[in-house]
């Protein structure tokens, strides 16, 4: 560099610098700082940290500390990020004791932290761990009537908060009722095995139980978090006062699949982290993409090529009453692709007759692929038409990186993006005749010559939620892993379409497009 630039560069950087360092001090000035320096004969006797008017205290019994410290606490004004999956309800703070040397880690000391929050969910402090860029649970008590929590922590340094799971409730009504005669417990929020301390809110007494059952139904009653078998009722009141208003601790919650509470344990980040090959989620009303992953990559679609077949199907006005007789020859067709022993399929006699009613709910709610021959079979098209037919409406739609070879969806030559099968899915819907099918849980019917009693279940477990479900439908291939589309409904009437591809295991791809979903809907 000449030296004529070299001096018009350091012009320029002193010209620049008080604009840099306002900026700074200004993010520095919006944080609260605390400090109290704690010498030898404060630790001895033990001493609590009171800091930004009783917000926040850390209670440092004797023995925690064994040289003076000083200690800092900041309250941040910050842009954080913070996890997706809950409210946060206090500041966020941050701790450090200068000379770490001085704590012995393996004591826990105790932290309290006052909330603002009208709500009965479950609150937690959580801590940040910098090692993974998450947030991580602390054992944590809730005092619900006085707004503040405490928690067990063992780190010199920690920035925390108090957050609340909109999904638990843990402040609420209590009913009894004699199950199994002892201390036990039925929740909807949290699962069999849980240990929890119940705390009679009126009169403080306290009974530990086991969760061995399910309810109240919360569309019933929406304000009772909790139903308590007689005896252990007993121990914190009277049967005579009937409903009791208590409130929940959680002393030991089960791990599901990595999950607790249906939280990814390891994924408390500010948005989902997805396994899948891609994902999507969108606000159909608006055309709003609110998560992608490998959204416009092409992949095969396995059993989600259905809701295709069925939409060409119903344009050819099919009579649904109408008989039918069953081939095998439906059967054999779907061989090309798959080994007989492996495909989902109608367990039906050839020449057994059904309804094309029973046909087309079998094919969409049970994903049987023989059936779905069967309705091309029937349609009046011959298959080539049928499978063009198929394909026109992929493009007639909008869904142009969308392919089909053949009905089922046991081709892995079958391709779609999420993004094209969002718009697929969409159009479907709007046939109320899929949107029934594709949102019934159970379908029962029987032939008409062998008298076989068939009991057809939905395939899509998050039928079984808490959301609004509009659609739904899953497939699985060994080159397509497993595949699920399931749109729902919002609390403001919004319609949410959500489709993952490739997931690793069935389970997988609904705890994945469960938390989009509701990630998507916290968003909104």
């Amino acid at each position: 560099m000449k030296k004529k630039q070299f001096w018009q560069v350091v012009f320029i950087f002193l010209l620049l610098f008080p604009l840099f360092y306002s900026y700074n001090a200004s993010a520095q000035s919006a944080n609260e700082i605390f400090f109290i320096n704690l010498d030898k004969k404060t630790i001895a006797r033990g001493y609590t940290v009171v800091a930004f008017a009783d917000k926040i205290k850390l209670s440092l019994i004797p023995g925690i500390l064994d040289e003076s410290t000083g200690v800092d606490v900041v309250e941040l004004h910050e842009a954080l990020d913070e996890p997706w999956q809950f409210d946060r309800v206090s500041e966020v703070y941050q701790f450090e004791f200068r000379n770490k040397l001085a704590y012995d880690n393996h004591k826990p000391f105790i932290i309290q932290i006052k909330y603002d929050s009208q709500d009965n969910n479950l609150k937690q402090v959580y801590y940040f761990d910098k090692n993974f860029n998450a947030w991580r649970p602390l054992p944590t008590k809730d005092y619900s009537q006085e707004k503040m929590v405490r928690a067990y922590i063992h780190l010199p340094f920690a920035r925390v908060a108090v957050f609340s799971n909109p999904e638990i409730m843990s402040v609420g009504g209590a009913s009894w009722y004699a199950y199994q005669g002892g201390d036990f417990a039925a929740s909807p929020d949290f699962p069999k095995g849980s240990i929890l301390n119940i705390t009679n809110i009126e009169n403080g007494l306290s009974v530990k139980v086991e969760v061995n059952d399910w309810g109240p139904d919360r569309s019933l009653h929406p304000d009772r978090v909790i139903d308590l078998d007689k005896v252990a009722f007993q121990k914190i009141a009277s049967l005579r006062d009937g409903i009791i208003n208590v409130d929940i601790e959680p002393v030991y919650i089960p791990e599901q699949n990595g999950r607790v509470l249906g939280i990814n344990i390891a994924n408390t980040v500010s948005e989902p982290q997805v396994s899948s090959r891609g994902a999507i989620i969108s606000d159909v009303d608006n055309d709003e993409i609110l998560f992608a992953k490998n959204a416009t990559t092409t992949m095969p679609l396995a059993s989600l090529t259905k809701i295709m077949t069925a939409s060409v199907f119903l344009d050819t006005n099919p009579d649904f009453n109408k008989v039918v007789a069953y081939s095998n020859k439906d059967d054999e067709i779907t061989w090309q692709h798959v080994d007989k022993n492996e495909s989902a399929r109608l367990r039906i006699a050839d020449g057994d007759e059904l309804t094309v009613n029973d046909l087309f709910l079998s094919t969409l709610m049970a994903s049987t692929n023989n059936t779905a021959e069967t309705l091309v079979r029937i349609s009046g098209l011959s298959r080539t038409e049928f499978i063009q037919k198929m394909n026109d409406k992929a493009r007639f739609w909008g869904a142009n990186s969308t392919n089909f070879i053949e009905p089922t969806g046991l081709a892995p030559e079958n391709v779609s993006t999420p993004a094209d099968y969002v718009i697929i899915t969409k159009n479907a819907l709007q046939n109320s005749i899929i949107a029934q099918a594709i949102t019934t849980k159970e379908y029962r019917f029987e032939t008409l010559k062998e008298k076989n009693k068939k009991i057809l279940k939905n395939t899509n477990n998050l039928l079984y939620s808490d959301f609004h479900i509009t659609g739904g439908k899953t497939g699985y291939l060994d080159e397509a892993g497993y595949c699920l589309m399931t749109g729902i409904k919002t609390s403001d009437n919004r319609h949410l379409i959500g489709v993952i591809f490739g997931a690793p295991t069935r389970a997988v791809s609904f705890d994945e497009l469960s938390d989009l979903l509701k990630y998507a809907s916290r968003k909104l």
